[in-house]
């Protein structure tokens, strides 16, 4: 592997210093010639833009503010998610405590039914269908399913 570095193409070696200040002071005025072209071309919209600066910076204002609000309202973490974010939450909210409520109850009924003769009573006779010696138990019949009437309109 060859590691050694050859003269740089682009480079001009100056033998003195002195030639390198007159080599510049030589292309001054094309340097510029070249600058004075380039501002003679840009003058007008230089010009455009130092009258128009604050209607610009005005304009650029509104522009930031009008991103800023829909950026609030609208983006990732706006206020419409964030309001949906909240409904959710308060829904989750009322469903934890109505589980809670059917969760003491369920809790009172298997305690009630491990201590308290009365509800044992009752619980075996509504699923058992068991009765005291002299009662009579009615049971209704099941419901019979809903039919909608006929009509021309459902028949075709």
């Amino acid at each position: 592997m060859d590691l050694r570095i050859g003269p740089l193409p682009k480079i001009r070696a100056l033998s003195q210093p002195e030639q390198g200040l007159r080599a510049l002071v030589e292309r001054a005025p094309q340097a510029e010639a070249f600058a004075e072209r380039v501002m003679e071309r840009f003058r007008p919209a230089l010009a455009w833009l130092y009258r128009a600066r604050r209607r610009l910076s005005t304009a650029a204002v509104a522009v930031l503010t009008v991103w800023l609000f829909f950026h609030v309202m609208l983006g990732a973490n706006g206020m419409v998610v964030y309001r949906q974010k909240r409904a959710e939450y308060q829904n989750l909210q009322r469903e934890l405590e109505e589980l809670q409520k059917e969760n003491d109850y369920y809790t009172q009924q298997v305690k009630a039914l491990k201590t308290d003769p009365k509800t044992i009573e009752k619980e075996a006779r509504e699923q058992l269908h068991y009765t005291r010696p002299g009662e009579v138990v009615y049971v209704a019949p099941p419901p019979a399913p809903i039919q909608s009437p006929d009509t021309k309109a459902a028949k075709k």
